[in-house]
């Protein structure tokens, strides 16, 4: 008995595996985003000169570059940039992009996203970035340089070494007009900004600059105070010589004026439609070999149209050259360069058509096909590529973004691929429960809540409804038993949402910073299933930052930029009414159904049900003029398997299991303090306090509840001692007493008040708290833990951290608060899996839950139970989307992948088999022996 222990806690202490590897890629999946993809930061480019294919790069909203792969959509590199606006540039023939935000200006390999180099600006801002392709007329070939514009105390154009970053040439102005953009051509480098005259509007003012020396060649102002009012009104400021142009209109969109740069002259062009012109934008070539054609295009409230212009540069006039008819709905327009000529590309979500600059023939048109997912949305701009030949557009693929935040790919009118790149504002998540488990769980709670004959006639007519599915069932049994002896999950399908055996497929609901609200089918790789814009439901709302709530059939959507809430069915997206659904909650015995709390002006209240408008039950405010921060309290379904934990000398400590207990994060940053206070949510008493000193309080300070423990993490202050900065995990655990087998004071009670705990017995009545702190590497932003159907299953704490872009899965063991310190443990600990304490977590490469995944910018990891006990669902969104499965005490309840169900079966016949062929001879055998007697 004592070697079968001893085992056991051997292989407790084993290191814990957050991912079996033959399970990877498999049960987990990743959703890469980069964020929703810039207009004038998009574009194909070669990764390399002779390169015979050409790789889609981006800058994204959201500061990420990135290089995606047209064939697939599949992500090659990207980098994260810090900064609010960011640039993004390419030469010609270069083997390096170069970006720019901030005060810095940075190159990458344009095939592997390598830094090539960077160039700090002392704090200056980096308000434009261009490549000087040419030179005095010349080509540049061997590395192009590039010429930024910087902003703050003295603007600057600064020219910058294309193989090194190093500045060989600066030109400040000290006028006090604003930067807005630099352009090149073959002989000039042109400084544009912005002069503010007394009387109001601004006026564009022109400089020219020798791209050699860097030195003011000539300057002149340009007549546009009485459109320009601020620098949205500026529509296009062209590059280089293909595009020589700047563009701009009034605030009413009436006008449209454009500037050949270099020249003093303005032409003036008006709208061709009589309807109210919402907005203008304008499409021109950006290589210095394409001709100086351009495309202006109109939206109206009807539909868009667009103009087609040509520049003649010897004579410095533009002309109309044709139109586009207008077309009902939404669409954009695409600029493409073959050689010399430039094509558009009309792009609506009905078709693709190209066209020329030089003729209005149609060259090519495709209807579009495959998008039932995208019916409802409208492209918003893109970059295309066209292939002519014999004077006809042969292919065309374009990179589009659509309305709902879709990223596609369609190729010659097939949609090649999709990227979710809306997923990647991703702030608030919750749990949904697939249509047929909320179906049977409310049939279940109606028979719970009736008496025994009224639920047992009420279970009969369930199950005489279900007959209609038996038919159904028995044509699927060959289907199951094919399935089970290739050891692959049977699936059932009900619409685009999959059920299966082990309950792996579940819904997880999703909603981003600008509103939008998606449902996301786990079991199915992250599968998209319906994506909506809140704006539809509230189109005088503004969300912020919506949060979620699950109920049984539907998902409840609060937002501090609109009263009330929105009711969304969680199978279609569409919008619910109170009186579709019964929004009673289910009766239980737990206080938190009666007893809500909430943050409220600083403090934390708690309220009777869920209107926070009355006064409320309880009021806590942290003493000393700290400030909450945060709280954590205990999940809704949080079970436990065991109300004590059982000693290696068979005594138990009896576990504190409130459900009502909520931790509270307080902080004062004057003293650099962080506290912590834990709650009873019912009664809002104080159950236990704790303070930590030179904490650095503008960091996160995450923390988790699960059943009688809590965990929180700090950031040690390095104000007076850098080296002294490093991060701590602090984990408490919570008995009734410190004694096994003692109950505490309210072990010999009959009964006890949720409301007044300790009324009767004082303060002796709150818990025995027993916390343990760690050292670890790195900061934590994040933290849960899993969570299983009967809770039987070791428990495991995630955390996030960003620094490694990664999620681990501690094990419970490592942190147990009882770990001895300063000694071994004894045989009765050792039995228990209990190791010697050490101050120091070393993050096992085994526990990372992505292992090669590089998940970035996670806000916020949730968990849930699947239909095996042994596994938890595990679901992590903000900039990136991941979700997997894990298994922390390994899978107890199911069959590996490796296991061989046809060979066992064949094993089992030739035993059936032998045993009836051996039984007669064993039969003859034994008469033949009594023969012989």
């Amino acid at each position: 008995m004592r070697f079968h222990a001893l085992a056991l806690a051997a292989c407790l202490v084993l290191p814990g595996l957050a991912i079996f590897e033959d399970d990877a890629y498999h049960v987990d999946y990743h959703h890469a985003l980069v964020g929703l993809p810039k207009h004038d930061t998009t574009f194909f480019q070669q990764p390399y000169a002779g390169s015979k294919a050409s790789l889609l790069y981006t800058l994204s909203q959201k500061q990420v570059i990135a290089a995606v792969n047209p064939k697939d959509g599949a992500l090659v590199w990207r980098q994260r940039l810090s900064g609010q606006r960011g640039m993004l540039r390419a030469g010609e023939e270069q083997d390096t992009v170069v970006s720019a935000t901030g005060d810095s200006i940075t190159a990458w390999s344009a095939s592997d996203g390598r830094l090539a180099w960077e160039a700090r600006m002392n704090g200056a801002t980096v308000e434009d970035l261009e490549i000087l392709e040419q030179e005095d007329g010349i080509t540049n070939v061997d590395s192009k340089d590039a010429i930024i514009l910087l902003g703050g105390g003295s603007p600057s154009v600064r020219r910058l070494d294309g193989k090194t970053g190093r500045v060989k040439w600066v030109y400040t102005d000290t006028s006090g007009d604003i930067p807005f953009q630099v352009s090149t051509s073959p002989t000039t480098v042109y400084y544009i900004s912005l002069h503010t005259p007394i009387l109001g509007g601004s006026k564009l003012k022109v400089t020219s600059l020798s791209p050699i020396t860097g030195k003011k060649l000539d300057q002149y102002t340009l007549s546009s105070e009485g459109e320009i009012q601020s620098r949205e009104h500026i529509l296009f400021a062209g590059a280089n010589t293909a595009a020589p142009l700047l563009a701009w209109t009034d605030k009413s969109n009436k006008v449209l004026k454009v500037n050949i740069i270099g020249t003093k002259g303005v032409s003036t062009f008006a709208p061709p439609s009589t309807d109210v012109v919402e907005k203008i934008i304008l499409h021109a070539p950006n290589r210095v070999n394409s001709l100086a054609h351009f495309l202006v295009e109109y939206q109206t409230t009807a539909g868009h149209s667009a103009e087609i212009y040509h520049v003649d540069l010897k004579k410095n006039t533009i002309s109309k050259a044709y139109s586009l008819p207008e077309l009902g709905g939404k669409g954009t327009f695409t600029t493409t360069t073959s050689d010399a000529n430039v094509y558009f590309t009309r792009i609506t979500k009905d078709e693709l058509t190209v066209v020329s600059s030089a003729s209005h023939g149609i060259l090519g048109r495709w209807p579009i096909k495959g998008l039932p997912s995208l019916a409802a949305a409208h492209p918003v701009h893109g970059v295309s590529e066209v292939v002519v030949k014999s004077g006809s557009a042969s292919a065309v693929r374009s990179a589009v973004l659509f309305s709902n935040g879709q990223w596609v790919l369609v190729r010659n009118g097939e949609v090649a691929w999709q990227r979710p790149e809306f997923l990647s504002d991703t702030v608030s998540a919750v749990w949904a429960e697939l249509p047929e488990e909320e179906a049977l769980a409310h049939e279940l709670e109606v028979e719970g809540h009736q008496n025994v004959f009224a639920a047992y006639i009420h279970r009969v007519k369930r199950h005489v409804r279900d007959l209609e599915h038996f038919p159904a069932w028995l044509q699927n049994i060959p289907n199951q038993i094919l399935s089970n002896l290739l050891g692959k999950s049977q699936e059932n399908a009900i619409g685009d949402i999959q059920h299966d055996t082990f309950g792996f497929h579940k819904l997880v609901v999703v909603a981003t910073e600008p509103g939008r609200l998606a449902a996301l089918d786990v079991g199915s790789r992250g599968k998209l299933l319906w994506n909506i814009d809140l704006q539809q439901y509230a189109p005088e709302a503004t969300f912020v930052r919506p949060s979620l709530k699950a109920s049984r059939g539907y998902v409840e959507v609060k937002d501090e930029g609109f009263e009330g809430s929105l009711l969304v069915n969680t199978t279609t997206g569409g919008l619910l009414s109170p009186k579709d659904i019964d929004l009673q909650p289910p009766v239980t015995s737990d206080a938190q159904t009666f007893v809500a709390f909430d943050l409220v002006d600083g403090e934390l209240k708690g309220f009777f049900g869920t209107d926070y408008s009355s006064d409320p039950v309880w009021t806590f405010n942290p003493p000393d003029g700290e400030k909450i921060v945060n709280f954590a309290s205990r999940p809704v379904k949080d079970p436990v398997a065991s109300i004590g934990k059982v000693l290696g000398d068979r005594r138990v400590l009896y576990k504190y299991l409130n459900p009502n207990l909520v931790l509270v994060t307080a902080v004062l940053k004057s003293t650099h303090t962080a506290s912590f206070y834990l709650l009873d949510s019912a009664s809002g008493e104080l159950l236990h306090a704790i303070s930590h000193h030179d904490v650095d309080v503008s960091r996160p300070i995450p923390s988790t509840f699960s059943e009688n423990w809590f965990s929180y993490s700090l950031t040690i202050d390095s104000t007076s001692d850098p080296a002294s900065r490093g991060y701590q995990l602090v984990v408490a655990e919570l008995f009734e007493s410190d004694i096994p087998d003692d109950r505490g004071p309210l072990g010999a009670s009959s009964n006890s008040s949720t409301l007044q705990p300790s009324s009767a017995t004082g303060d002796v009545a709150k818990p025995y708290v027993l916390s343990q702190t760690y050292q670890i590497a790195e900061e934590i932003s994040h933290m849960t833990v899993t969570q299983t159907k009967q809770g039987i299953t070791s428990r495991e704490l995630l955390v996030t951290l960003p620094s490694s872009n990664a999620i681990v899965g501690i094990p419970r063991h490592i942190i147990d608060p009882r770990r001895p310190v300063g000694r071994d443990p004894t045989t009765s600990e050792a039995t228990e899996g209990l190791t010697k304490y050490t101050p120091f977590i070393f993050i096992d490469p085994k526990w990372h839950l992505n292992h090669k995944y590089e998940v970035i910018g996670i806000k916020g990891v949730i968990t849930s139970e699947s239909g095996l006990e042994s596994t938890s669902l595990v679901f992590a969104y903000g900039q990136d989307i991941f979700g997997t499965r894990v298994a922390p005490s390994f899978a107890f309840d199911v069959l590996g992948k490796g296991f061989n169900k046809v060979q066992m079966l064949l094993t089992v016949a030739a035993l059936f088999v032998g045993v009836l062929f051996v039984a007669p001879l064993v039969g003859r055998k034994q008469i033949n022996s009594l023969w012989t007697m």
